[in-house]
């Protein structure tokens, strides 16, 4: 009988323990002395679910414009507000947030107009739209490349993400 009490407390205290380290937040730690829309890096405890989502490219703003065209979807900053708003959506379809998410990649491509270099300052007015604002706290680590092509030669954009469900 002792034995079993023994057993039934330490079987408690262990699924108290497990609960507790279940509940545990994803930690976003800052890029120190700066205020860089980013985080430096993110730990996600053990028992969360990580969610990835596939590359998400801008939709057509300009159907008067050449199909297929930069014209057609936007420059830089509209394409990245357009795909970040298909990016909310996603994830608001699968019971998530802007704010659960923890990894970003950034594709983009060299713009005309930046002398075949990427606009990188008008991708940033998209983003700051959705992240690191006092609504939308929540800084996801981040990398932006140039690349030298997206499936569709209008597109400027394409990002894909990794959320954290609560």
């Amino acid at each position: 009988m002792k034995n079993m009490r023994i057993g039934t407390a330490t079987l408690a205290v262990g699924l108290l323990l497990a609960g507790s380290a279940m509940a545990e937040d994803v930690v976003r730690h800052k890029i120190p002395n700066s205020d860089f829309p980013i985080a430096r890096a993110v730990e996600v405890p053990a028992g969360k679910t990580t969610v990835y989502l596939s590359g998400a490219t801008p939709s057509v703003i300009d159907e008067k414009a050449e199909k297929n065209s930069i014209a057609s979807f936007g420059n830089t900053k509209a394409q990245t507000e357009s795909v970040l708003k298909s990016i909310e959506q996603n994830l608001e379809s699968l019971g998530l947030k802007m704010g659960d998410v923890v990894k970003m990649q950034v594709f983009l491509i060299g713009d005309p107009e930046k002398d075949g270099k990427m606009d990188f300052a008008g991708f940033m007015e998209g983003y700051t739209q959705f992240f690191g604002t006092e609504a939308q706290p929540n800084l996801p680590t981040r990398s932006v490349f140039q690349v030298a092509g997206l499936a569709n030669p209008g597109w400027l954009v394409e990002i894909e993400v990794t959320a954290v469900r609560p």
